[in-house]
């Protein structure tokens, strides 16, 4: 029987992820794998590139992905420009620009590119879909998972049986890199629940570092980088 490479199982997680749980009144979830008839073929492209082995690779969990990043390209912290930039692909129905992509992709560089970064990452988050809400002035921006109750309590068991998805890939779980504070603490204690994690190395979301520590960037390459090789 053959094996299946980490690509392989990446893949076919993508191509069966729907959420059809309940939502409340002024949130949607956007799944760009059905709404965008590119981004599977792009997102084959990238995990077909980075990840056709079956080495294990230690685990990066995130938020939830922005509609400018993962919520159009399918890859976790890859905007259109870094995707084509930076990994050799080309996204023709969009052109995104976000922050986040910014900072992860200057720090890939620091540790040595991409192809030697996911060679020992993946990276992606509990809930693994773009979440959106409305604002009173009928506008809609993007949402975290955390940012209500009513909301978190609805995605509970889905982010778990993700979670527990992306580890059965083939992922090292003695040491998970969580990536923002607020999630780090909604992370712990769903890894206690069920188990999930040794160890949980924090550190501040690109986001963050891009938007209001952007003169001390450096610095949390440096500190993303002491994390990770050690």
């Amino acid at each position: 029987m053959e094996i299946k490479n980490l690509a392989d199982k990446v893949i076919t997680f993508n191509r069966e992820l729907h959420y059809t749980g309940e939502l409340p009144e002024g949130f949607q979830v956007l799944n760009p794998f059905l709404e965008n008839p590119e981004t599977i073929p792009v997102m084959e492209a990238f995990y077909r590139k980075y990840y056709n082995d079956t080495n294990r690779r230690k685990f990066i969990v995130g938020i939830n992905p922005s509609r400018h990043g993962a919520g159009v390209t399918g890859v976790p912290f890859t905007d259109t420009k870094r995707l084509e930039s930076i990994c050799g692909i080309t996204m023709h129905s969009a052109h995104t620009h976000e922050i986040s992509s910014l900072f992860m992709y200057d720090m890939i560089a620091a540790y040595g590119g991409p192809d030697e970064f996911y060679s020992h990452f993946y990276i992606n988050s509990p809930f693994p879909l773009a979440i959106i809400r409305e604002t009173k002035d009928g506008n809609w921006l993007n949402a975290n998972y955390y940012d209500d109750k009513g909301l978190f309590k609805t995605v509970k068991g889905f982010m778990i049986a993700s979670l527990k998805k992306h580890i059965d890939i083939g992922l090292d779980t003695s040491e998970v890199y969580i990536l923002g504070k607020k999630n780090a603490d909604f992370i712990r204690k769903l890894s206690k629940e069920e188990k999930l994690f040794d160890r949980m190395t924090v550190l501040e979301h690109p986001r963050y570092i891009q938007q209001y520590r952007s003169r001390e960037k450096q610095l949390y390459i440096d500190k993303y980088l002491e994390a990770l090789k050690r």
